[in-house]
């Protein structure tokens, strides 16, 4: 201190020396004057020169030391500061006059990966100030808390101090927010509409994470926290900004210890734990929050009910004091219901467990703990109860928080519910295939059989039966790809009251007399386009379903009507697009579909009749071919009411309709014919029965297992006038093999043949003449397509 003293003292001599000097050499000299001259007025005056001499030389070093004033270095012990710092709990770091970075801890590197400036950290996400201007401001007004982010854009909450002799050095602190998306959309909302309607209503609200520090807040407390109408609370430790005295009361700290007193609820907020915290925060005035918590018309309960998260209020003897309606709707609660205690609303196996956790908590310790239980409302789904213990709220001693997760849960069964159906329908569409390839070849080695008997052999009966099960069997597998949307659609122009027209005499025989149809058709409606082969299988299904489900009679209607655009979005349907809609609706007077099955109602092989009776496939298959039509369909029933499903098929507007045209009788046309068919299929049963029907009928035929054989054969030179491939086959497919052999043969003709789909393979299959037999298919079938690609030829 004496050696700072002397510095001191020794810098402010050096500065006037130069007037003190010149001073005493004029002194002497009016001295000298005298005693030589020995003439007083002559001294007098040249002594008074002096002085005004020496005035203003001390008056000009005196305007420029300002100038050249240098605040004292001060000496710093870096190796015994950054031990310091390493003690602490928090990043901290140390930055000189120019924002340089002198010192900084450990966890400081760790949090920014590094050791960049401080005043060169980012801003936040919500872009209020960056690090820089903060250390302005701090270097101002002594000391600021700001937010910022970390280089890997993780929010922090930094406090900026002014330290070190003379104030020219910041020392810094950073401490993580905690979950950025959670401190973001609280700050979102109390700094917005909700928060300032809870300051109206003298609710003062802040966030706070785990670490102490406010995340956000509304105005009414940053106001009454910071003593400022424009303050700023966020950063700064909730605990320096409210006291607590000594038998409990809460005031804020500005106000001091006679400040108006307070009440605060604690809402823990977010998962694992609760690392946030809401602090809701009014003035007490002779009972404050404990005399609105009973009173129903308190301002208190009407903002708790806008509130999302539900929340409930618990006495000391376990009874309910308050539920806002979140908690009531989480709870799955009757507006007028009641409960009297929180296992009312639980299952029984959860009853002892939650009264056990709420009398502990309100006689024990101010604390929370989260419990999964399972609601009588909701018995299929456990739910997160949150139970806290509470203080200075009445009667009111333990918090109870409850999150209605219906809309969650309702998403994630529907995504569940599309992968399952996905992978349903890729299973399908697989054995579809398999199966098209085994009924290839019993239905090609009947008809074969067939060709060497006739009506009246003992075995003719017999193969009809084959033959007859086989289509059967066909026909399922066209249903596994219809509900996988991957059966062959051959779409047209059409109106829908032409093919109700064309079904309706099969719907009354398939109806009985017991059940009456009605249709009803709509005017001026779009034409749709579709394949109006499906489109009957569709209504055959659904009347079939309806007439099952009115085994006593009933009536079933049949409606056509147009939809516009302005009704879809009058509708507000979340899943059916705006647009131009024609919609089919079949409704019965049957026993109608239970809630608990109306959910699975479209899923392959679900059904509700008696075993034997139904495959599960009708509703199913309905569901595809609407839905590869690019159409919607939705299903409504009440028990003991009726069903009715309802399709809706987009209008087209690009295409006229095409008329029906009248078939007229032909004679059977010639299936011989001439020429060498190369014939390229890697499963051998299928390949033997194609080649025996094709002989039969005058081909040659050229045999190849896969792409590679084939390729071979055409490179002997082999006359070939059509080569028949399947489409899948190991190695090299079909597509790609004619692909190769048309490089030498550009003109040659394909058919493909394939248990898959052509829409499924269309993109594959993009060539120039090319026609498709799709599997199963008979021997006369295969000749009738082998015909007309040479014709085409």
């Amino acid at each position: 201190m004496a050696a700072s003293v002397l510095a001191l003292s020794g810098t402010r001599l050096s500065r006037v020396w130069p007037g003190l000097l010149a001073a005493t050499s004029f002194l002497i000299a009016a001295t000298a004057l005298l005693v030589t001259a020995g003439s007083w007025p002559f001294a007098l005056a040249f002594g008074a020169g002096t002085c005004v001499a020496a005035a203003l030389i001390l008056a000009r070093e005196s305007a420029r030391a300002p100038a050249q004033r240098r605040v004292p270095e001060t000496i710093l012990d870096i190796p015994l500061l950054r031990a310091a710092l390493d003690g602490s709990g928090v990043a901290m770091a140390v930055t000189d006059q120019g924002g340089q970075l002198l010192t900084a801890n450990e966890l400081y590197g760790e949090l920014m990966g590094g050791y960049p400036s401080p005043e060169n950290l980012p801003a936040d996400h919500s872009g209020r100030e960056d690090a820089a201007e903060a250390a302005a401001r701090a270097r101002r007004e002594g000391e600021v808390a700001f937010r910022a982010c970390d280089g890997k854009g993780r929010a922090l909450i930094g406090h900026a101090r002014r330290t070190g002799q003379g104030g020219v050095f910041l020392l810094w602190t950073f401490t993580q927010s905690g979950t950025t998306d959670l401190a973001l959309e609280a700050e979102q909302m109390l700094g917005g509409e909700a928060g300032a309607r809870l300051g109206e209503a003298g609710v003062m609200a802040a966030l706070v994470d785990d670490q102490g520090l406010v995340v956000a807040a509304n105005r009414a407390f940053a106001a009454r926290a910071t003593g400022r109408a424009d303050g700023d609370a966020t950063g700064a430790p909730l605990i320096d900004l409210i006291l607590a005295s000594e038998v409990g009361q809460f005031s804020y700290a500005i106000e001091g210890q006679g400040g108006a007193p307070l009440r605060i609820v604690q809402v823990p907020v977010g998962e694992g734990g609760g690392q946030f915290t809401l602090f809701a925060i009014l003035d007490d005035h002779g009972g404050g929050l404990a005399r609105l918590m009973r009173d129903d018309r308190g301002n208190v309960n009407a903002l708790l009910d806008m509130l999302p998260l539900g929340l409930a209020l618990v006495n000391v003897d376990g009874r309910f004091v308050y539920l806002n309606k979140a908690f009531r709707k989480a709870a799955g609660l009757a507006p007028d219901a009641r409960p009297v205690y929180p296992g009312d609303l639980v299952v029984d196996e959860d009853k002892g467990s939650v009264s056990d956790l709420v009398r502990r908590f309100a006689r024990g310790p101010s604390m929370s703990s989260d419990m999964a239980v399972t609601l009588k409302s909701n018995p299929d789904e456990p739910v997160a109860l949150t139970v806290a213990g509470a203080r200075g709220l009445g009667e009111a001693t333990v918090l109870l928080s409850l999150k209605d997760n219906s809309e969650e849960d309702r998403l994630k069964r529907q995504v569940a519910q599309a992968t399952k159906m996905q992978a349903v329908g890729q299973l399908a569409g697989g054995v579809a295939h398999d199966f098209n390839n085994i009924l290839t070849a019993i239905l090609g080695h009947c008809d074969l059989m067939l060709m060497r008997h006739t009506p009246g052999d003992s075995d003719y009966d017999d193969i009809q039966q084959i033959r007859s099960n086989s289509n059967r069997a066909a026909g399922l597998t066209r249903q596994l790809l219809a509900f996988s949307r991957q059966q062959t659609l051959r779409p047209q122009v059409l109106q829908l009251p032409d093919v109700i027209a064309e079904v309706s005499n099969l719907l009354k025989r398939l109806l009985g007399e017991t059940v009456t149809l009605q249709t009803k058709h709509g005017r001026n409606l779009g034409a749709v386009r579709a394949d109006p082969g499906q489109l009957e299988q569709v209504i055959v299904n659904l009347a079939v379903n309806a007439r099952d489900a009115m085994p006593q009679g009933g009536t079933l209607t049949i409606q056509t009507f147009g939809v516009s655009a302005v009704d879809v979005r009058k509708m507000g349907h979340d899943v059916l697009p705006i647009g131009d809609y024609t919609a089919l609706r079949v409704t019965d007077t049957g026993t109608g579909i239970s809630p608990a099955n109306m959910v699975k109602i479209f899923e392959p092989f679900f059904t509700t009749k008696e075993v034997g009776k139904g495959t599960g496939l009708g509703l199913s298959t309905v569901y595809g071919i609407v839905k590869q039509s690019g159409g919607y369909i939705f299903a409504d029933s009440e028990l003991g009411a009726g069903t009715s499903i309802t399709i809706y098929l987009p209008v087209n507007k690009s295409e006229p309709v095409r008329p029906a045209k009248v078939k007229a009788k032909e004679q059977t046309p010639e299936l011989w014919g001439t020429g060498t068919i190369l014939l390229v299929e890697d499963e051998a049963m299928v390949r033997a029965v194609a080649e025996r029907a094709l002989t039969r009928h005058g081909y040659t035929v050229l045999t190849a297992e896969n792409g590679e054989a084939a390729l071979e054969i055409l490179a002997r030179g082999e006359q070939v006038d059509l080569m028949i491939s399947d489409v899948v086959m190991p190695t090299m497919d079909g597509p790609t093999t004619v692909r190769e052999a048309r490089k030498t043969r550009p003109d040659l003709p394909i058919l493909f043949i394939s248990g898959y789909a052509e829409e499924q393979l269309r993109k594959s299959i993009d060539l120039e003449k090319v026609a498709f037999l799709a599997k199963p298919f008979s021997v006369q079938k295969l000749a009738e397509a082998a015909r007309d690609a040479l014709v085409k030829k």
